[in-house]
């Protein structure tokens, strides 16, 4: 899939984001999500979204006890912040759009909704901590396609992508980001390699996990297929 450069990239991020909460859902780093907006609070979300920066943050409710500002479900402090690179507007107000992870980040404050009905925040940006050397990135990708291979080996097609992958030009970080996604993980899981900012630590935990997966049965596999693998994804 074709994205531009402008919506790989949070240049000119304010240091706020609106927040999309879910609970089944973590976006990470580099990787597409299709949305659906149908709630009047989101397709106010969106509208005013399209019109500004076009920055959109997905974040995870937790499972704790309490309420967050003003009620709302309490959310984990780290969050993917992607841009919205393509959407379709319905005629009954529904929207339709692509939103591209571009990079982690974490809430520091909640905004007061001044009378919106969807949730902001104060946010700064989290880098990733690369490996400590090209050597250890080497094997720890050696050891993530090993891994990988095994579990998609009732897959053939998925496979061919699987090897097309490891041998392109993506960092370690993008491949683990696009690997979490993709696996059927558990979503705190998922939530916790999103919290990672060291790729070394992040490629070490995705392998643990990767080993504690039964490489799925070609019939058990066949309704995964309905999650394209790999998903769609930037090369920048």
């Amino acid at each position: 899939m074709g994205i531009s450069d402008h919506a790989t990239t949070l240049d000119n991020f304010k240091g706020r984001a609106r927040l999309f909460p879910l609970p089944n859902l973590v976006l990470f780093p580099h990787v597409v999500q299709p949305l659906h907006i149908f709630e009047p609070r989101y397709r106010q979300m969106m509208r005013e979204c399209l019109l500004d920066d076009r920055v959109l943050a997905m974040a995870l409710v937790t499972t704790k006890q309490g309420s967050g500002f003003f009620g709302d479900p309490p959310l984990h402090p780290v969050i993917c912040v992607g841009k919205v690179f393509k959407e379709e507007i319905l005629p009954d107000g529904r929207i339709n759009l692509l939103l591209h992870g571009v990079a982690r980040g974490r809430i520091l404050e909640e905004e007061d909704p001044q009378g919106k009905l969807y949730r902001s925040a104060k946010v700064e940006l989290l880098d990733e901590i690369p490996p400590a050397s090209s050597q250890t990135a080497h094997e720890l990708r050696k050891s993530l396609s090993r891994s990988m291979a095994q579990w998609f080996a009732p897959q053939p097609a998925a496979l061919v992508q699987l090897r097309k992958l490891i041998k392109s030009e993506l960092t370690l970080g993008t491949l683990c980001d696009v690997f979490s996604f993709a696996l059927p993980l558990e979503i705190e899981i998922k939530q916790g390699l999103l919290e990672l900012v060291d790729v070394e630590t992040r490629a070490c935990h995705l392998l643990e996990e990767i080993k504690k997966l039964d490489p799925p049965e070609p019939e058990v596999l066949q309704p995964m297929t309905r999650r394209k693998f790999p998903p769609d994804f930037s090369l920048n």
